[in-house]
């Protein structure tokens, strides 16, 4: 099949666009990066991807909250086009500011043909912006495509902890009820999840994929953790684990292939 084609899309305030962008390419797709005005004066131009990418950063200032305009210009000029999307197997990836979006234009959980918002990130319980490495412990029910790779390496006793880093002010993955809290569990919606209390996220929710598994919204940023030196104690990791490719990295060569398989 030909080469995968990613769609990054970025924004005033978006400043991951770049990790993303290696990210994909790394991954094996071809990747271009276009700003939100350029697709809402052409929504069509979305059907010539494989894979699209929403990447974090603090898009138009989070001056109202965190990703709340953005989410407003695409649920009202793209969404018809990201629906149409997703309908057809298109995987997709929402990272911090772009979990943001994701679940206030309705994209995620995706629990309702009607897309409305059923969960949010809110301020964290601390009450300020957290920036440091945690532990992500992948959840091995889930039937999320982005994930494939992280569950297969926690059933290696050679891998190391699973760090990725963070960076955000409102990242309290909350519910609009105890209803929805159950459908994600009993759905295994659930695709990952911080080892320990980080920001007060009901669950201890660091991401979540929409039913069909293909698409996936997490705060933490696995485009940081593309590269063995982005992880915090990687010169004392087993040379067996080094020579591998890097988690972050993991989690988008497991969508591509999810793409090419499906083309096959």
């Amino acid at each position: 099949m030909s080469t995968p084609r990613a769609l990054v899309i970025r924004t005033a305030g978006i400043n991951s666009e770049v990790e993303l962008c290696r990210a994909f390419t790394l991954a094996g797709a071809e990747v271009d990066l276009l700003h939100l005005d350029r697709l809402v004066a052409d929504p069509s131009q979305v059907q010539r991807y494989d894979l699209i990418g929403f990447p974090g950063g603090f898009s138009y200032g989070d001056d109202i909250s965190s990703g709340r305009i953005m989410a407003m210009h695409t649920r009202q000029k793209l969404l018809p086009e990201l629906v149409a999307a997703a309908d057809r197997g298109v995987p997709m990836i929402g990272i911090c500011n772009g979990f943001q979006v994701l679940t206030q234009i309705g994209l995620l959980p995706g629990l309702d043909k009607a897309r409305t918002q059923s969960v949010a990130l809110c301020e964290n319980t601390c009450g300020r912006f957290i920036d440091h490495c945690v532990a992500i412990e992948p959840n091995a029910d889930s039937h999320c495509i982005w994930t494939r790779d992280l569950v297969a390496r926690g059933q290696s006793s050679d891998e190391p902890e699973l760090l990725m880093t963070i960076g955000h002010g409102e990242g309290r993955f909350v519910t609009k009820n105890n209803g929805v809290l159950s459908q994600l569990q009993q759905n295994n919606q659930i695709a990952l999840r911080y080892r320990d209390d980080i920001n007060g996220s009901v669950d201890r929710i660091a991401g979540i994929c929409d039913p069909s598994g293909r698409i996936l919204g997490l705060m933490p940023h696995p485009e940081r953790m593309l590269d063995w030196n982005r992880h915090p104690y990687w010169t004392r990791l087993p040379k067996s684990v080094r020579e591998t490719h890097a988690p972050g990295l993991g989690m988008f060569i497991s969508a591509v292939e999810a793409v090419s398989t499906q083309a096959v």
